[in-house]
């Protein structure tokens, strides 16, 4: 699963974290599965850089990330997490994340929020991480 941090590092060469990401999207493959709030805090994000928030849209378009995350139909579960963890506190895209970690089975998250360290799928069990080595 792929969080905002490594999306706007792999399309933003100022960001500090643009050689992982082109590194660690190197060895993996697509598609990242993903939620439209990270697409959302993306553009957002890279509303400033020349064509960055297009760029978000064409890795949609490419099939790079894959959105098929309903988060209509998780309402109550997001809800639950945000408030669990409303001392963090969790953003609607992290809990959108967390609960994608539960329905996946063996997923890992590409991330360079250290929240995730917090955050547990399933009441305990941590989330498997790809993080930078920073």
């Amino acid at each position: 699963m792929l969080d905002t941090g490594p999306l706007v590092a792999l399309l933003d060469r100022g960001d500090k974290f643009h050689e992982w990401a082109k590194a660690s999207f190197a060895d993996l493959h697509a598609p990242f599965l993903t939620c439209e709030p990270v697409l959302a805090e993306s553009c957002y994000l890279l509303r400033n850089l020349s064509g960055g928030s297009q760029a978000v849209l064409e890795l949609i378009g490419r099939g790079f990330v894959d959105i098929t995350f309903r988060m209509v139909e998780e309402v109550p579960t997001l809800n639950r997490l945000m408030t669990k963890y409303s001392d963090v506190p969790m953003s609607l895209a992290d809990a959108c994340l967390v609960r994608m970690a539960e329905m996946s089975r063996d997923s890992m998250m590409m991330t360079v929020d250290t929240d995730f360290m917090i955050y547990r799928i399933h009441g305990r069990q941590p989330i498997r991480l790809i993080l930078p080595e920073d």
